[in-house]
């Protein structure tokens, strides 16, 4: 067999050395002309076959359902099932290897990942690829730099000021410990006071404004660079047997590494983030946290955690990132007489890397805002805008008057929506029945949702309508023959939210209007479908796992560009997805055309 055989693609990169080694020695190669038939319905296949050279395209009657390139295998289903079910045709000349049925055999029985990614059903692919990610990961917390974890700011005194106005500064700046400057030495020295010798301090019989800091501190301070590791970070804590580091650049002190930040950080990086968004004092510092949620994000996800576990991780935090900035930029009678709301995949929970703001603002019927409200919600939407949340295209915003109203003004606009369904109002529609409440007084947005049911019609036509979007992207001539087909079209990019994410959300969103189903989330939509018996039962796992696999595939991209210098976008470079992936996404993307071909026939969309 020649050495060429490429063990880096999917399955047989699960292949252990001596499975290898079987492979070697159980193939052979064979040629096919164009249009040859390789492998037709009902026959019993002898052999797996890897493409070298060529496509394949697999045809079930008159709809073909698939393609294979270079380094793509099949027919492994109908190996295991002892029966070919589709038609099997080059569609050019076409070099391939064949592996012995007793061979595939073996290595199934051997190695379950290898069977799993062979023939399995998407379920099982996916949990044998996160199974796989999870035992590659790429980089340990433990590799983080100092510079990455959260520093807690320096506070100064000086070494002649008394124990009662360090203990003020403990106080009011939410501290246990400050540095001690002591010029009256020379050279002058920098020492450290913790709140811990307070009890030393009392307990010396000196009263406590007549005791000056410098009798108490410690000037042996132990000092760490920004950029050594955190792992001998926490190795000097130990060996000093203390619970902080100055972090210092030459002469520079950035702040201090306590050690139970480092802890956090080392054990869950949320909580940081959270703590420092909660106590950050201006926008400058929220827009820090901002850049630690995407950080953490790339970490996670290095990490092998599943991507809906880090969408609702995000979304609390993003969460948590709005409420405070609004909090710092609006006065606490306008916070407590309205309520701030996201929309979009923000509102559903399932926003990883950041996209465009969505978000609106329903104030207290009779409240009347003595403030500038105008420009309080420009100023909250410029301060998104430096947290890396770009303006809406469409101005769906708080800083645009049409998405802030009274309860009653906001109702009125919801019944319009329902009323005259135009294009427009469908649209708007959609994008307000995913809002959540992120600061504020959430009752006011559950009361202007109630109105959605208390008038939502079930008219036929006006749910078509509104069902009718998922074909908004549709060109099947395009991004579905750049899967299915060879060609140049491989380098080009697709764009995974309207090729698979937007469908497929938009439709279980339709599904969620038509049987008043309040969720937000569309994974809790799908879920509230198949309760209701709404939602065929083999079809709503599928979705789920077709969604979350987008959305990892979307985020992996994002992160590579943003490595890279470029701004994260939806789109992906097909030519760039390994074997596995290019399975899956033919595997998900056909999940959207058999639901789309369901809400079809569901909603009568071809009589609309």
């Amino acid at each position: 067999m020649p050495s060429a055989f490429n063990f880096d693609a999917s399955p047989f990169d699960a292949l252990h050395p001596d499975e290898r080694q079987l492979v070697r020695r159980s193939v052979d190669i064979e040629y096919f002309r164009e249009g040859a038939v390789i492998l037709s319905p009902g026959t019993e296949p002898t052999h797996l076959f890897v493409v070298i050279k060529g496509h394949v395209q697999q045809w079930d009657g008159d709809e073909q359902q698939t393609s294979f390139g270079p380094d793509d295998c099949f027919d492994g289903r109908g190996l295991v099932a002892g029966q070919v079910s589709s038609r099997f045709i080059a569609s050019e000349e076409v070099v391939v290897y064949r592996l012995a049925k007793a061979a595939v055999s073996t290595l199934i029985a051997s190695n379950a990942t290898f069977g799993a990614l062979l023939f399995a059903d998407l379920s099982n692919k996916l949990g044998a690829l996160a199974e796989r990610r999870s035992q590659h990961e790429l980089q340990s917390l433990t590799m983080a730099r100092v510079d990455q974890a959260y520093l807690r700011p320096v506070h100064f005194v000086d070494a002649d000021d008394d124990i009662a106005a360090v203990a003020r500064v403990f106080h009011e700046q939410r501290t246990t410990n400050v540095l001690v400057r002591d010029t009256a030495c020379m050279p002058p020295r920098l020492g450290i006071f913790t709140v811990t010798s307070l009890p030393k301090a009392i307990m010396s019989g000196v009263p406590l404004d007549q005791l000056p800091v410098r009798e108490l501190a410690n000037f042996k301070l132990v000092t760490i660079r920004p950029s050594t590791p955190l792992f001998d970070a926490l190795a000097l804590m130990i060996r000093h047997r203390i619970h902080r580091l100055v972090v210092a650049e030459g002469e520079q002190i950035l702040g201090f590494l306590q050690q139970l930040d480092l802890l956090s950080y080392l054990s869950n990086h949320s909580y940081l983030i959270t703590l420092q968004i909660l106590e950050a004092t201006d926008i400058a510092t929220l827009r820090t946290a901002a850049e630690q949620i995407t950080r953490l994000i790339g970490v996670l996800e290095h990490s092998g955690t599943k991507v809906g576990m880090i969408a609702r991780l995000v979304q609390e935090l993003n969460a948590t990132l709005f409420e405070r900035a609004w909090q710092l930029i609006a006065p606490a009678d306008l916070i407590a007489n309205s309520c701030l709301f996201v929309m979009g995949s923000e509102g559903r929970g399932e926003q990883l890397l950041k996209t465009d703001q969505d978000n609106g603002l329903i104030l207290r019927n009779g409240y009347q805002c003595t403030h500038d409200l105008a420009e309080l919600c420009d100023r909250f939407s410029s301060a998104l805008a430096e947290f890396g949340y770009p303006p809406c295209p469409g101005r769906i915003m708080v800083s645009n008057p049409d998405w802030r109203h009274s309860e009653d003004d906001f109702a009125r606009t919801v019944r319009d929506w329902l009323f005259t369904p135009t294009a427009d109002h469908l649209m708007s529609l959609a994008i307000f029945l995913d809002a959540h409440s992120v600061a504020g007084d959430a009752a006011l947005l559950a009361g202007v949702r109630e109105q959605i049911w208390r008038f939502a019609s079930d008219n036929a036509g006006t749910l078509g309508r509104f069902a009718g979007a998922i074909d908004a992207f549709s060109t099947d001539s395009g991004w579905w023959n750049r899967i299915l087909h060879r060609g140049d079209g491989g380098k080009e990019q697709l764009d995974l939210k309207k090729a698979g994410i937007f469908p497929l959300v938009h439709g279980v969103r339709s599904l969620a209007f038509e049987y008043r189903i309040p969720a937000t989330g569309t994974v809790e939509r799908i879920e509230a479908l198949l309760a209701g018996g709404h939602l065929p039962a083999d079809l709503g796992p599928v979705l789920v796992e077709s969604l979350h696999f987008f959305m990892g595939l979307k985020l992996r991209a994002g992160l590579q560009a943003l490595e890279q210098g470029r701004v994260a976008g939806s789109g992906i470079a097909l030519d760039k997805l390994g074997s596995l992936d290019r399975d899956l996404l033919k595997d998900t993307l056909a999940v959207v055309k058999r639901f789309k071909v369901y809400l079809r026939q569901h909603f009568h969309l071809d009589v609309i």
